[in-house]
């Protein structure tokens, strides 16, 4: 069905025969070393009923061989001793032929349903040893990732465009994880219990309000990849849940996101907030970690890797590690900007509280009535006039007289910044420079206001035993 020979030693060749048509699904895979006068069998542990249609040999490492069989594909590296099939993504069916990509050590394989499948960077694989199996866990050797501004081409061909899947963008890390690493969930521990005495025909426990609870409150076990760069500083962390056997995980090269967060109804560490700006091309570190309870532990790594920037640029950068610190001091104020945004929104939430309030009380309180009112519009006009424009007329692109807003000046600065492959324009610049002048005075009044001129008032509602309103503590009298 197939013949490879060698691509080490030209006495050596390997062949797979196909007795599919007189009922014989037995796998025939040999090798000989003699240019073929003699074979022995490398079938190994292959699947009995499992007929073998093609055969592959890695090009750097000799004992690395591939098949393709009547129900998936298997891979050795031991000569053939024993094969270990590929699952995911791969479905049990004839794997007729089998290619390597040599740039990319890409595995295509073309199945019998005219389909293709690749696994990319199966490099892995080479260094794959019995031993790893004997760790809780291994982090294989990193290729480089390569950064590239990423494009959705073809917008205007109409139905002649075909667009096909390609590899996630990222640095990948493959690494092997011991079955059953992580602990079971309390609740998993008691079900487990349970179907064990049902089987028995014993007498099951009814577990107690507390013990519910607390399996609904308890944190599953969850694993870390913490990168960091050439100096030790980490500059991103991804939790996920843990998987067993030979996984992977793709980093995008983003730093952490700084961008506002806001929980659940219940604590989730695999909650992600995102990604930040990309990083410097450079050297970093990857390591993963397990935590167990309150207690986290190195699994495997730390193992270096290399981000490099691929294609030529139409302005260089002359210094990366100047703009890669500009680059942070822009999501810092960006951060900054958009966390100032959303504390004056509840602050106006919690300002018409007030005015309510005193608005219910059977005799009116003019006073306070005012001062409520005075902060209302002090935050109507920072919402709507100074971060954003309610009104469309006149236009944003008629400046002057339109003022241009604290948004979109953050707009013209961070957006175009998301992807870029040079330095920062002098529009971005000017933008950034007109924001750090502009921004600081409407922070300060939205400070006072949250920290004192708020509190103030809500203190005097209390004193007069005005209705309560979200967020103020009653006063306890005994």
């Amino acid at each position: 069905s197939d013949i490879q020979p060698s691509k080490f030693d030209a006495n050596v060749v390997f062949a797979s025969f196909d007795n599919i048509l007189r009922d014989d699904f037995t796998p025939y895979v040999y090798k000989s070393a003699d240019k073929g006068r003699t074979w022995m069998s490398i079938a190994g542990n292959l699947p009995k009923n499992g007929t073998v249609h093609s055969i592959q040999q890695d090009f750097v490492n000799p004992d690395l061989l591939f098949a393709g069989t009547e129900f998936g594909c298997f891979f050795t590296v031991d000569g053939g001793k024993a094969w270990v099939q590929l699952k995911s993504g791969i479905p049990t069916i004839p794997v007729r032929d089998i290619a390597i990509q040599k740039r990319e050590n890409d595995l295509v394989v073309a199945t019998f349903g005219r389909g293709f499948y690749i696994l990319d960077d199966y490099t892995p694989l080479r260094t794959f040893k019995k031993e790893i199996l004997e760790k809780e866990a291994y982090l294989f050797p990193v290729k480089d990732a390569l950064m590239f501004p990423q494009t959705r081409g073809g917008g205007q061909s109409g139905s002649m465009t075909y667009v096909a899947k390609n590899p996630e963008f990222g640095a990948v890390f493959t690494y092997f994880m011991k079955e059953k690493l992580a602990p079971k969930t309390m609740k998993a521990t008691r079900e487990e219990k349970e179907n064990e005495l049902f089987k028995k025909g014993e007498k099951i426990p009814m577990p107690t309000p507390a013990e519910l609870r607390a399996e609904e409150n308890e944190i599953p076990s969850y694993i870390t990849y913490t990168i960091s760069d050439a100096k030790g500083n980490v500059i991103r962390t991804i939790r996920k849940t843990p998987a067993s056997g030979i996984q992977r995980f793709v980093w995008d090269m983003r730093r952490q996101s700084t961008r506002s967060v806001e929980a659940g109804e219940k604590f989730d560490p695999l909650a992600d907030n995102g990604s930040g700006l990309q990083v410097a091309p450079g050297k970093y570190k990857v390591s993963i970690s397990m935590t167990i309870g309150d207690q986290t532990s190195l699994l495997a790594g730390p193992e270096e890797f290399t981000c490099k920037v691929i294609g030529s640029t139409s302005f260089p950068i002359k210094d990366r590690a100047a703009l890669a610190d500009l680059y942070q001091k822009i999501t810092e104020l960006s951060t900054t900007v958009g966390g100032t945004e959303n504390y004056a929104e509840g602050l106006y939430k919690r300002a018409l509280n007030i005015e309510q309030a005193l608005a219910a009380l059977p005799v009116p309180n003019i006073e306070l009535s005012k001062k409520a009112k005075d902060i209302v519009t002090q935050l109507d006009v920072i919402l709507n006039q100074k971060f954003n424009r309610k009104s469309n007329v006149p236009s944003e692109e008629e400046n002057p007289p339109s003022p241009v807003t604290l948004n979109s000046r953050l707009g013209t600065m961070s957006s175009s910044l998301w992807a870029a492959t040079s330095e920062p324009t002098q529009t971005q610049m000017g933008a950034y420079n007109i924001l750090n002048e502009e921004f600081p005075p409407v922070y300060q009044q939205i400070k006072k206001l949250g920290e004192t001129d708020i509190p103030a008032l809500e203190n005097e509602l209390n004193k007069i035993g005005a209705p309560l309103t979200p967020g103020r503590l009653p006063i306890l009298n005994k």
